[in-house]
């Protein structure tokens, strides 16, 4: 079979990308055949993959008109989403969390879209996953927009200070100076989204706090988006203790791995029982992501099942 697409010149130039990097991408996951002449490009091959290789080829023509930047990673995204038939790749990519620099926060794969409607609509979200399927970086941008629409009064981002390899107490300097590693990938987070000049003020004013989950014990949090992340580290009580500390017109969001606990026993992992313990409240989400949702370098999607497949093989702990 195949197909002629027409397409804008403008848009034909986006979508083949640099040194055509873009449109070889694509042509290596669709499965078919594509060519190009001017600002015509034809696709030969199976009627299914053909099919399928257009409606891409359309979805991306879509964002490219809507203003979005198509590279090798959205290529990726769509022909993923678009396999998975559970949404329109355009409609996903293109919801549009946040805006920094030109750069766009957007979900990449139809769970992540999942998990942004989420938060958006249930008071507290659970997102258990591996490393790289964005549970942190994508509740921060929502919560960055919430912030500066003036939709909530104050940011609050937290993780439990559990030592991973390093006894914390023989490390240098004041309590903070000491949990400032742990908190460090939260402030990186951040400066990718607001300006640093910005960041700094809200930070002095209050309007963004990034501080230990030990801090957050015998308060009450009102008018806030509250993050825990790393909740894989935290005890069945400290869990308890942070969901007790929601107040009004505030929003909780929890994120963890189960398979990366440093406690010394996974069975007191405060993430791996709330499940079981919430699963039936109202107004609780729980998204789980899985390798597909991994949105780093594509090997970190094959590093992470390699050790998923190997965790369930043998009898030691990943």
């Amino acid at each position: 079979m195949k197909a002629i697409l027409e397409l804008d010149n403008v848009v034909m130039a986006e979508l083949t990308g640099e040194h055509d990097a873009t449109l070889k991408t694509l042509e290596s996951r669709l499965g078919c055949d594509i060519g190009v002449r001017g600002n015509v490009i034809s696709l030969e091959g199976e009627e299914k993959e053909v099919e399928r290789g257009k409606a891409v080829i359309e979805e991306l023509v879509e964002l490219i008109e809507a203003g979005h930047e198509v590279d090798t990673e959205t290529v990726a995204s769509v022909g993923a989403i678009a396999a998975e038939e559970a949404g329109r790749p355009a409609e996903i990519i293109g919801d549009i969390i946040w805006e920094h620099r030109g750069r766009k926060i957007v979900p990449k794969t139809v769970n992540q879209k999942n998990y942004v409607d989420a938060i958006r609509s249930s008071t507290i979200t659970f997102a258990i996953g591996p490393a790289g399927t964005g549970k942190t970086y994508l509740a921060l941008a929502v919560g960055v927009n919430e912030l500066l629409t003036k939709r909530v009064n104050r940011i609050i981002l937290t993780r439990p200070a559990v030592e991973a390899g390093e006894k914390i107490g023989y490390l240098p300097g004041t309590l903070l100076e000491k949990v400032d590693p742990y908190l460090r990938p939260l402030f990186d987070a951040l400066y990718d989204m607001i300006e640093p000049d910005r960041l700094t003020a809200l930070m002095e004013r209050g309007s963004i706090e990034v501080a230990p989950l030990a801090f957050m014990r015998g308060r009450t949090l009102n008018d806030s988006f509250i993050i825990l992340d790393e909740a894989q580290n935290t005890s069945p009580e400290q869990m308890k203790m942070f969901l007790t500390r929601l107040g009004f017109g505030s929003r909780m969001v929890v994120t963890g791995d189960i398979t990366q606990v440093d406690l010394p026993d996974v069975r007191f992992s405060g993430l791996a029982t709330v499940f079981d313990i919430l699963g039936d409240v109202g107004d609780i989400r729980f998204i789980n992501f899985e390798s597909k949702d991994v949105v780093r370098h594509k090997l970190v999607q094959k590093i992470v099942a390699a050790y998923k497949a190997y965790s369930g093989t043998g009898t030691e702990q990943l």
